[in-house]
């Protein structure tokens, strides 16, 4: 249960306390994160459903539910992003892109990154609200999956503290594979194709960011980690949408 406990803890503003913090406990932390993705999209589902439900516009609904998943995340993934963004787009060295990612204000290539997320993460939700509330369960549990690929063994920690220090390199290759396929066959209850390729897309999006972070960085942060979920969260929603 610690496991869980700190995934939710991590992953949503949910009124529980995570007991342990070491690394055993974080790796089934990451094993767990689609669960914790799925349960905050079904939250989102439920609260952007009913809104439509009521007859407000799908635009509106998706516009709260987009607004309601940064409240119920804190804002700590799509500051991850913005400060990813800012890091890799200065095209500084590691040393200094680390540095600026460190900063608490925000540039033009942060801003850039939180609105083009967010309006994709909108307008793909427009198609989805009050009529496959399974499909944005699916995104957001394909979202946090994304965390799992990040912490996969292989990428290790950009600098020796933080998040990224201690969740760096935790998760297996194989526990990774299980707990994709699991989720591809999830998906494919939701929609045959659409839901396994949902999958597929944001695993492809998180590996490619997180080597990219690799390359420029050095290996993860947090912030390259809340970056992975954001983007992952995005190409599932649009594959969804399509």
């Amino acid at each position: 249960m610690g496991g869980l406990r700190l995934a939710l803890s991590l992953f949503t503003v949910l009124p529980v306390r995570a007991d342990r913090f070491d690394r055993p406990t974080a790796r089934v932390a990451m094993l767990l994160a689609p669960l914790a993705g799925g349960l905050l999209g079904l939250i989102l589902a439920l609260a952007a459903g009913g809104l439509v439900r009521l007859g407000a516009a799908p635009l509106l609904g998706a516009a709260v539910l987009v607004a309601l998943a940064l409240l119920l995340t804190r804002g700590l993934h799509i500051d991850g992003l913005a400060d990813t963004a800012d890091g890799l787009g200065s095209y500084a060295d590691a040393g200094k892109a680390l540095e600026i990612m460190k900063k608490s204000d925000i540039g033009p290539f942060g801003v850039a990154a939180i609105a083009a997320v967010l309006l994709v993460d909108a307008a793909a939700a427009a198609s989805l609200v009050g009529a496959v509330s399974g499909a944005l369960v699916l995104a957001f549990a394909a979202g946090r999956l994304g965390a799992t690929v990040a912490c996969r063994r292989g990428l290790a920690a950009a600098r020796p503290e933080g998040l990224g220090a201690l969740v760096a390199d935790l998760v297996p290759g194989w526990a990774l594979a299980v707990v994709a396929a699991l989720l591809a066959a999830l998906g494919a209850l939701v929609d045959l194709w659409r839901g396994p390729l949902a999958v597929v897309a944001a695993v492809a999006v998180a590996w490619a960011l997180t080597a990219h972070a690799r390359r420029r960085l050095g290996g993860l942060t947090g912030d390259v980690i809340g970056a992975s979920i954001e983007l992952a969260t995005a190409a599932a929603l649009i594959v969804l949408a399509t």
